[in-house]
Formats: structure tokens, C-alpha cells, sequence
């Protein structure tokens, strides 16, 4: 602003007089450059074309939200401190970097929408100091989802808010706003750091900026001075020694002094009642942040309001085709219902035949069934008697072996007797001969010679005796014949037995299966049951 209004004012002399000469200004701010062409004045100007400025904030404030009245003042602030901790002149850790990203990205994209901001959006940004994305092996990807997961935490931001936040945690950062030099403590030595912010002086080691030695507060200290190199800081506690220290260069000696009285004044202005001016600024600055904030709500709940009207739209569009579907549908289903109705009528007409069909089908059944019962009962009573009578046939058979046993031991007793009564008839011949053999000289010598014995005689014994022989070949083999008839009648019966147990067990499984509705069942066992009997017949008669 003081260098629009000089060039304008020396714009105006330069009417009244010869044209003097100029000289170009290039003025580079945070966000923008701008040139001028100033008027040579008793002071040396350097022979670059154009002379660069750069726009900065020299004082830091000490808390943001009350000191930043202005808002273009503020936008400017946020980018000088977020270029010094991307280029690592103020320290961050990896947390709080992600997290000024977070919102850095909120204030130039405005809220997260997952449509339009794919993976990769953030690719052409910097957002994270180089040290940051050193220190962990993660890629590019890695580290715009996390910053992204902060983001999306950010719905409903503005920017000045946004740039805001940003600010209050770099505020806090330990080298927000200090300005370091090299210094010694005597004219040999540069072993030390000055630093140089809102609150007062610092002295650091040369290789940690971070947490300083010794501290002098501004309001600890009474006055500020040097002499050519050496500077002298005096407390006002009196009884606290003065300390010292020594810059080589002269034009760093000014500056140092210029930002002790700067920042001095500014921490004893900040602690007094705002001048009126101020306060007018400050109540201005809060009217133009009340109105740009109920804009911003107004604009959002005209936001909220056409999203929800495109939702209802949307909704209304989908529920219209839905409904259009669903009257589509219903017309079909109600063309299919009529041909139903028509096919439904048919088959119902057809369904009452059947239903009379099936009655006289049942009814059928029903005689059918009832005559399979009785039947079933024939058969059962069938059964019983020729079980009863395969028992009786079993135990004839019984009987029958039972008595060819018996037969067969009296032919064995008889073949005894036979062969005994042989053995005595054979001894009795022996004798008989021994004794006639015996008493005939006997005879001979002792009495007249009896008569000899006719032929009559020997061949009626000798005829006894064959008669004896051929009495008990006959018997014997009588006997054999009656026990081979009684083996045949036996096996026989064995065999018809058998025969009859099979058709007995075809019987029961034909039964089973007319006990299971099969027709034509009656036939067949009534066949079943008249063979056996005939074959029982035979064995009985």
C-alpha cells in the first residue's frame, strides 16, 4: 500500500516538473508479483532491472487468531510459514506435518469429495518437508492416504478457518518465529546462536535450534545496546549480571538490533488496550468474519438444500422409473393373470371330470380293495391249512423214517437170527455125520447088518435140508427188497417235502405283494394254492 501510494503521489509531481527518471520495482509476494516504476531519490539504487522486493512478514505474531485481523494478511502469513516448514527452516514432526497437510489441502480444495478427488490428486503438491519423506520408507500413495484420512476429517472448513488451524499448531512449534545468528561469547569463539522472536532472546548451541541454553525474556530485560560488534543485554533485576556477546559483520549487528526493538514494542504494545484504530480494525475484521461466516452457512445450506433437493430429484427420477417399471410389471402380470384365469378355468373344468373319474376310480378301488380283503383272507385261511398240513406231511415223514429205521434194524436182527440158525444148522450137519460115521461099525460088528437105508429116505432129508436153504434166501432177500422200498418211499418223501416248502415260501411273497394293491393277485395264488394241494394229495394217497 506505501508503495502504490508513493508511486502515485511521485506520479503527480512528475506533471509539474521534468520527468525524472525512473527506475523498475518487481514486489514478490506469497501468492502474486507485482511491478512498479519508482523515481530515483537521493540514495543509491541498484543497477538490477528491476529491483526485487519480497513481500514478508518480519514480526511474528504471538497468538494468531488475535493479532491476524485482516484476512488477506492472514492468507499471506499462512503461506510464509508453511514455505519455511517445507523448505525446514521452522522444525515439524512427521505427526504435525501430516496433519498441516491435512489442512493446507483443505484450504485450497475446499471439502473432500471421494468422486472428485481420486488417489493421486495430491501428486503435484507439496505438502511434506523432504525430511519427512526420508525418514520412512513410504511411497508417494502411502502418504496421500494418510493426509487424505485427516482430510476427510475436515468437511465443512472454510479456507481462512482452515489456514487458521494451520497456523495455531505452527504457532506452537519451537522455531516459529525465530530469527538465528551466529554470535561468540568473546571475539575469538563462534560456538553460539542467537535467536530472536516475540518473546525475547535466545542462546543456543550451534547444533540444536530447538531448545535454547539460556533464555531472556522481554520483560526480563531493561535495555538493549552495541557498540560496533558487541552487544549488551541489561536485565532489570539490577542485581543480575549484564551478559554479552560479539557479531562480526556490521549490516547483521543493525538487523539484530532492529528485530530486538521491533519485537520488544510489539510485546509491550500487545500487553496495553488496542488503540482505537485497533479496535475499529478488529471490530471490522469480526463484522466482515460474522457476515462471510453467515454467508458461508447461508451458502451452505443453500448447499445442503439443492444437494437434498438433487437427492429428492434423483430419488423422485428413481422412484418414477421404479414406478414405471412396477405398472410395466403390473400390466404384464395382469395379461398373464387373464390367460391364467383362462388356463385356470379349463384345467378346472378338466380337474371336475377328473374329480368324477377319480371318484368311480375310487370307488372301483373300493370294491377292488374290499375284494382283495377278502381275498387276502382265502388265501390266509388257505395258508394256514397248508402250513397245517405241511406240519402233518412232516411229521408223517417223521413217522415214516422213524418206522424204515425201525424196519431196518428188524432185517438187521434178522439177518442175525439167519446167519445164527445157518451156523447151528451147519454144526448140526457135522454132528450128525461124526455120529453116523461113529455108530455104523459099531452096528456092523455087534448085530445083523440093518438094511441099508432106501434111497427114498436120503433124498427126503437131503430135501429138508434144501428146503431150510432156499427158505431163508427167500426171507433175506424179501427182507432186503422191503428195506430199498422203504429207502425210496423215504427220499421220496424228502423230495416232495421240499417241493412243498418252496411253493409255501412263493406263496407268502405272492401274498405280500397283494397285500401291497398289485392286481391280478387272486389268480395267481389261487393257482399257487391248488398245486400244492394236488401234490399234498399225492403224497397222501
Amino acid at each position: 500500500i506505501y508503495l502504490t501510494a508513493t508511486a502515485s503521489k511521485m506520479s503527480i509531481l512528475g506533471l509539474k516538473k521534468k520527468q525524472p527518471k525512473t527506475f523498475k520495482v518487481k514486489v514478490i509476494t506469497m501468492d502474486a508479483e507485482m511491478e512498479f516504476s519508482c523515481e530515483v531519490l537521493d540514495q543509491e539504487v541498484p543497477k538490477d532491472s528491476p529491483i526485487t522486493f519480497h513481500f514478508l512478514a518480519k514480526f511474528f505474531p504471538e497468538k494468531v487468531e488475535e493479532e491476524l485481523v485482516q484476512e488477506i494478511t492472514q492468507h499471506l502469513f499462512f503461506l510464509q510459514v508453511k514455505k519455511q516448514i517445507l523448505d525446514e527452516e521452522i522444525f515439524c514432526s512427521p505427526e504435525a506435518s501430516v496433519l498441516l497437510a491435512s489442512y493446507a489441502v483443505q484450504a485450497k480444495y475446499g471439502d473432500y469429495d471421494p468422486n472428485f478427488h481420486k488417489p493421486g490428486f495430491l501428486a503435484q503438491d507439496e505438502l511434506l518437508p523432504k525430511r519427512v519423506l526420508m525418514q520412512y520408507q513410504m511411497t508417494a500413495d502411502m502418504w496421500e492416504e494418510k493426509i487424505t484420512a485427516w482430510y476427510a476429517e475436515h468437511r465443512g472448513i472454510a479456507r481462512d478457518e482452515a489456514e487458521m488451524e494451520y497456523l495455531k499448531i505452527a504457532q506452537d512449534l519451537e522455531m516459529y518465529g525465530v530469527s538465528y545468528f551466529a554470535i561468540t561469547q568473546n571475539k575469538r569463539d563462534t560456538d553460539l546462536l542467537l535467536g530472536v522472536d516475540a518473546q525475547g532472546l535466545h542462546i543456543y548451541s550451534p547444533n540444536s535450534k530447538l531448545n535454547p541454553n539460556k533464555s531472556f525474556p522481554w520483560s526480563d530485560i531493561r535495555n538493549i545496546s552495541y557498540s560496533e560488534k558487541e552487544f549488551t543485554i541489561k536485565p532489570l533485576d539490577k542485581k543480575k549480571d549484564v551478559f554479552k556477546f560479539y557479531s562480526s559483520q556490521l549490516r547483521v549487528n543493525k538487523l539484530i538490533l532492529q528485530l530486538c526493538i521491533g519485537n520488544h514494542d510489539l510485546f509491550m504494545r500487545r500487553r496495553k488496550v488496542d488503540s482505537i484504530e485497533v479496535q475499529q480494525m478488529k471490530a471490522q475484521a469480526k463484522e466482515e468474519k460474522a457476515r462471510k461466516k453467515m454467508e458461508r452457512q447461508i451458502l451452505a445450506r443453500e448447499k445442503q438444500m439443492r444437494e437434498e433437493a438433487e437427492r429428492a430429484k434423483e430419488e423422485m427420477e428413481r422412484r418414477l422409473f421404479q414406478l414405471q417399471d412396477e405398472a410395466r410389471l403390473a400390466n404384464e402380470a395382469l395379461l398373464r393373470s387373464e390367460e391364467t384365469a383362462d388356463l385356470l378355468a379349463e384345467k378346472a373344468q378338466i380337474a371336475e371330470e377328473e374329480a368324477k373319474l377319480l371318484a368311480h376310480k375310487a370307488a372301483e378301488a373300493e370294491q377292488e380293495r374290499q375284494r382283495l380283503e377278502v381275498t387276502a383272507m382265502k388265501t390266509k385261511e388257505e395258508k394256514r391249512l397248508m402250513e397245517q398240513k405241511m406240519r402233518e406231511a412232516e411229521q408223517l415223514a417223521v413217522k415214516l423214517v422213524e418206522q424204515s429205521e425201525r424196519r431196518l434194524k428188524e432185517a438187521d436182527h434178522l439177518k442175525q437170527d439167519l446167519t445164527e440158525a445157518k451156523d447151528a444148522e451147519r454144526r448140526a450137519k457135522q454132528k450128525l455125520l461124526e455120529i453116523t460115521k461113529t455108530t455104523y461099525p459099531l452096528i456092523a460088528a455087534y448085530s445083523t447088518p440093518p438094511a441099508p437105508p432106501e434111497a427114498s429116505d436120503y433124498e427126503s432129508a437131503s430135501t429138508r435140508l434144501d428146503f431150510k436153504d432156499s427158505d431163508m434166501k427167500r426171507l433175506s432177500m424179501e427182507i432186503e427188497r422191503e428195506r430199498l422200498e422203504y429207502m425210496e418211499k423215504s427220499k421220496h418223501l424228502q423230495d416232495q417235502l421240499k417241493e412243498l416248502k418252496s411253493e409255501i415260501e412263493s406263496l407268502k411273497l405272492e401274498e405280500q405283494q397283494q397285500q401291497a394293491g398289485l392286481y391280478g393277485l387272486h389268480s395267481e395264488a389261487r393257482g399257487y394254492v391248488q398245486e400244492p394241494i394236488k401234490s399234498f394229495c399225492l403224497i397222501l394217497f
